[in-house]
């Protein structure tokens, strides 16, 4: 059974910092592109953070671009969002995906998303 649990949400204040992590399992993570996405109330889900299956390359979304950092553990089937600087628009639900292709094939998973408070 895939499985992708976020965890590390919660309230923090303007400035702090959160890391959030991504625990896989069920298929094999190490082959798996790994992707954090974010989705604020009223708006439609967005890319924040992209990492390659052997986290030799990564991209950012411009607001995630010098505050946030995507990392992972193929050791440990995780994958992590790091947030530092966090601004009240980056309050969100974060949802990591999974994301395979091959032989045209699509292969995505959903985690069932971590809250993201940014407020004084």
């Amino acid at each position: 059974q895939v499985q992708l649990i976020e965890s590390g949400g919660g309230l923090v204040q303007p400035g702090g910092s959160l890391r959030l992590s991504c625990a896989a399992s069920g298929f094999t993570f190490s082959v798996y592109a790994m992707s954090w996405y974010r989705q604020a109330p009223g708006k439609e889900r967005e890319l924040v953070a992209h990492i390659s299956s052997n986290g030799g390359s990564t991209n950012y979304a411009d607001p995630a671009k010098g505050r946030f950092t995507i990392s992972r553990d193929n050791a440990k089937s995780t994958v992590y969002l790091q947030m530092n600087s966090l601004k009240p628009e980056d309050t969100a639900v974060y949802y990591c995906n999974a994301d395979y292709r091959y032989r045209g094939i699509t292969y995505n998973y959903w985690g069932q998303g971590a809250q993201v408070t940014v407020s004084s």
